[in-house]
């Protein structure tokens, strides 16, 4: 035990030098060979902007995708799960009620735990998607107009389809690009802030406060059901998908749901609706009368529209139309 009380021999101040120099030169060789690493976002800003890269392709033509990069972050982010369906997926709510006196059912079912009430869209979307899965063609674009906040893209985009998007409102372009990002499938969606319809321009459209699923081309129909909302005219953009879409895109599903201006977005994709029998898409679209005689329009002059391209097979599910081209 004594030797454990051993006095130790002086260390040599030379000693010390040579090894602090030693690991000093360590020190800078292992910081010059170790990789910078850019701060995370949140050490940034406590309220980072949430990135997402939509896929700009090979589209030419008079407009360029929406860039959600570029876009204002949506604020608050109410998003939930749908309810019941076989590919689930989340959505983000523009409309959020007059809280606390009259909240959006969503949120309510969300307070009470329950996911959010599955959209009829969503749903249609997935069961004429899946009987195209089962006959082999998955190779195919879903085109949206009336993209509102995603419910039918995201539908379709957890399916693994691709989809364009079309919508010209500011706060559902906002939550697209949110659903966008909480769904993963920025590769598959790609949005355009526009009006689709029969010409390239421009058009005042009526923003519906509070009902931003019910504006319109038309004042009318943006009030036909909520006549105390606030109306708020803008200018938006107008593009016939014809000169969005190459001829070349295969299209397997058009849907349409446009508060009454469906007659003219359908005369500007009358080189698609032309496509012979297999290569036409199953077309959906709202046939509201009220909305298209708002919008100077009917049920007729679209069905006979329809008939002149070849789709004479329609059937009513509610108050949308589905119509096919028999081969």
């Amino acid at each position: 035990m004594a030797n454990a009380w051993k006095r130790e021999k002086p260390i040599r101040p030379l000693f010390l030098l040579c090894s602090a120099t030693v690991f000093l030169i360590f020190f800078f060789v292992f910081l010059s060979y170790r990789p910078i690493q850019n701060p995370s976002p949140s050490s940034i800003n406590p309220n980072p902007i949430i990135v997402t890269h939509l896929p700009i392709s090979q589209i030419h033509g008079p407009i360029q995708p929406f860039d959600c990069d570029s876009c204002p972050q949506s604020h608050p982010v109410i998003a939930n799960l749908v309810e019941g369906l076989r590919y689930p997926f989340l959505y983000s709510l523009a409309d959020l009620g007059n809280l606390p006196e009259k909240p959006h059912k969503n949120i309510v079912r969300m307070l009470k735990g329950k996911p959010f009430r599955r959209p009829d869209i969503s749903e249609t979307i997935q069961e004429v998607l899946a009987e195209f899965k089962s006959k082999g063609k998955d190779n195919g674009l879903v085109v949206d107009v009336g993209g509102n906040v995603g419910i039918a893209s995201f539908a379709a985009a957890v399916m693994g389809f691709r989809v364009f998007a079309f919508e010209p409102v500011l706060e559902n372009l906002q939550r697209i690009c949110d659903g966008i990002y909480l769904n993963r499938v920025r590769d598959l969606v790609t949005v355009f802030e526009a009006a689709a319809s029969d010409h390239l321009g421009n058009i005042t459209f009526h923003k519906l406060v509070g009902r931003l699923d019910n504006s319109a081309v038309s004042a009318t129909g943006a009030k036909l059901a909520f006549k105390s909302n606030e109306e708020v005219a803008v200018q938006v953009r107008t593009v016939p998908l014809d000169d969005v879409i190459p001829e070349s895109e295969p299209v397997l599903v058009l849907k349409i749901d446009v508060q009454g201006w469906e007659y003219h977005v359908l005369k500007g994709a009358t080189k698609l609706l032309s496509r012979d029998a297999s290569e036409a898409p199953y077309l959906i679209y709202e046939e509201d009368e009220r909305l298209l005689q708002a919008s100077n329009s009917s049920k007729v002059e679209i069905r006979k529209f329809l008939s002149s391209v070849g789709y004479r097979h329609c059937t009513q599910h509610g108050t949308d139309a589905h119509c096919t081209k028999e081969g």
